[in-house]
């Protein structure tokens, strides 16, 4: 989009010089003789940028009226980037209003390539404020959302999950399949509880199942129901899931681990709300909104021959994508806080060890730490030990003596890093586990050995 500068001088020759100097570069040129003008101007069009003289009246240096304008233009215009060009006023009254902000100071005869380099650097300055000023409006009005909403006692405090719950908030007011991938752990229930929460559907059934802890000769029957005598021991008709989240949401974990045949029923029940009993050719209609998750790679399921695409486009209409825990620090120490309550707090020592653990067991390996911390503690001062960190506290950096963890650290060679590197994909957390390492001591050793993060 051309930029448009607007030329205020009371001379004509200097307003044309400007103009020509301005358009070569790519810019848009307005120009006008005075600051009644000026004003006016600026009240019916866009302006991104003001150059303007200090004196408009024949024989007067004072400034004052350029000054003047200076402040009008303020007045509506807080931001307009400006630059004064004169050749009488005196250089305090120019500093002195370029101290506002947005503003530069030329005198005349200008230098063509001064001028246009200091118009660049204001159109970026004022580009970069207005570009923030959007990104803080946005993340202000992210954070009300989430504050108005019911996220079902989830604790975090990081850039990554604020960004996550806000997409789930926004999702929830509509009816379509989402999808929640994710490390085992991490919270895909919780998310799918906050959807529920805040949709138009929270006071209706909320049914969840784990698919990958039902045996597969079970799965169908779990999920649609089946006739009595459909299979050994089925003594009477029992419901599925599907009936008994009618009208409601029905959340399915692991859906990964759905075999092919039930891939088909899931289909067909997404597509037209119809599906049949276990033994049963009655055919049977049910509105349910579906929320599914997964700690699977389906995309290569799908070319596995494992997962059918066409179900993973149904149910992948909205995907949230949960980062493990070790890819949002700051929710661990507000994690802790929350997992042991008011009556503990944790040492220096401990916050550290807790930081470099990779937590290859995301939340679900974090409380359980915390409650064997709870448990074991010998004051309300939890240490790294209370948590079973005491092979990270060294790598932190946190105690000079050594664990038996520590030595091994330090026989870990070049090769031995980069054959990690490529065994894991470069996920740091996940090579830092395999090597018995904290990411912070991982990322030292590669320092030192310069093997390029």
């Amino acid at each position: 989009m051309t930029e448009t500068i607007l030329v205020v001088d009371d001379n004509q020759a200097v307003c044309q010089a400007l103009a020509l100097t301005l358009e070569l570069q790519g810019y848009q040129a307005v120009t006008c003789l005075g600051p009644d003008e000026a004003l006016e101007v600026l009240s019916s069009r866009e302006v991104d940028l003001v150059i303007q003289d200090m004196n408009f009246t024949q024989d007067t240096t004072s400034g004052g009226e350029g000054r003047q304008l200076f402040y009008d233009i303020r007045t509506c215009h807080p931001n307009m980037p400006l630059i004064l060009m004169t050749a009488w006023t005196d250089l305090n009254t120019a500093v002195e209003l370029v101290k506002t902000g947005h503003a530069d100071y030329m005198g005349k005869p200008w230098d063509d390539t001064k001028l246009l380099t200091s118009v660049a650097n204001l159109l970026n300055l004022h580009r970069l404020s207005r570009e923030n000023s959007t990104l803080v409006r946005q993340q202000t009005q992210r954070q009300q959302g989430i504050r108005d909403a019911d996220l079902c006692g989830l604790i975090f405090a990081s850039g990554a999950m604020e960004r996550c719950v806000d997409l789930a908030v926004q999702v929830a007011a509509s009816d379509v399949p989402v999808l929640i991938t994710g490390p085992n752990g991490a919270g895909k229930d919780r998310l799918a509880d906050i959807i529920h929460a805040n949709s138009v559907l929270k006071d209706k059934p909320l049914i969840k199942v784990n698919v990958g802890a039902l045996p597969v000769d079970l799965l169908e029957a779990e999920l649609f129901g089946a006739e009595a005598g459909a299979f050994t021991g089925a003594t009477k008709a029992r419901i599925g899931r599907f009936e008994a989240a009618d009208g409601g949401t029905l959340f399915l974990d692991e859906i990964g681990n759905l075999p092919l045949s039930g891939q088909i029923k899931l289909l067909r029940v997404l597509q037209t709300g119809e599906f049949e009993r276990l033994g049963s050719h009655q055919t049977r209609k049910v509105k349910v909104r579906v929320i599914s998750a997964t700690n699977a790679n389906l995309t290569e399921d799908i070319a596995e021959g494992r997962f059918r695409e066409d179900l993973f486009y149904r149910l992948n209409v909205i995907e949230l994508v949960l980062p493990p825990l070790a890819e949002r620090q700051d929710d661990i120490p507000a994690l802790v806080s929350y997992f042991i309550g008011p009556d503990f707090s944790i040492s220096p020592n401990a916050r550290a060890a807790l930081l470099a653990h990779a937590w290859p067991g995301n939340v679900r390996e974090l409380e359980n730490a915390c409650k064997r911390a709870v448990l074991l503690a010998k004051s309300a001062r939890l240490e790294a030990q209370d948590f079973g960190l005491t092979g990270q506290v060294m790598e932190a950096g946190q105690t000079n003596a050594p664990t038996a963890s520590s030595h091994p650290a330090k026989k870990i060679s070049r090769a031995d890093i980069e054959d990690a590197l490529a065994a894991h994909n470069g996920v740091v957390a996940h090579v830092a586990k395999s090597l018995g390492l904290s990411r912070q001591a991982l990322y030292r050793r590669m320092d030192k050995l310069g093997i390029a993060r």
